[in-house]
């Protein structure tokens, strides 16, 4: 199925848009954008030149995602979530040349109102809770909330919220999918997949 874009909404010549997408009102897709198959951008999304984004992503209303920001398959973004791409912005200096890579990998999700600062990469299946803000990495499969965000636990695959405590060594199972997971020297991993 041909991509999909509301009468409203404005993709520029030039952007890649895949199978299956769609782009809803007032939505704006710069030329050199790329997006992959089965994606959805919400009211009012801003997709800039350069930007990439996978397979089956959801970009709620009112997101700018800016140059520099690279969104991976799966990902979520909430309605008003923040993309920076320059650390000391000024109006009167030109910094085009000093866009930071922001990397949100394969099925995190970033929650409404939260804040991602340039540079920073948001691990597999990491989850932001709502108006965090986000200015270093964020490890796979971690829960980060407030401001700075800071680490409060662990969540699955699915999205829920994993029986693991932080600073120690574990093994938790996801309720809804069997996944098993593991926990060694802070860094979170999946052993065995339960059902897809």
């Amino acid at each position: 199925m041909p991509p999909s874009i509301h009468d409203t909404a404005l993709v520029d010549e030039g952007a890649v848009l895949g199978d299956g997408t769609r782009v809803w009102h007032w939505a704006h897709v710069c030329a050199g954008a790329r997006i992959g198959r089965d994606c959805v951008l919400g009211q009012n999304v801003f997709v800039a030149n350069g930007v990439e984004i996978g397979s089956n992503v959801r970009i709620q209303n009112n997101v700018s995602v800016y140059e520099g920001v690279v969104l991976e398959d799966d990902v979520f973004c909430g309605p008003s979530m923040v993309f920076t791409n320059v650390v000391n912005p000024r109006s009167a200096v030109s910094r085009k040349d000093e866009y930071r890579t922001t990397r949100v990998r394969r099925g995190a999700s970033i929650g409404a109102n939260a804040t991602v600062v340039c540079g920073a990469t948001v691990g597999e299946y990491a989850f932001v809770g709502a108006g965090a803000v986000v200015a270093s990495d964020v490890p796979a499969f971690a829960l980060v909330v407030g401001v700075p965000a800071r680490q409060i636990g662990w969540m699955s695959r699915y999205g829920e919220r994993l029986g693991l405590s932080l600073g120690e060594d574990g093994e938790a199972t996801c309720p809804h999918t069997g996944d098993q997971y593991e926990v060694r020297a802070g860094v979170c991993r999946l052993t065995t997949p339960g059902r897809p």
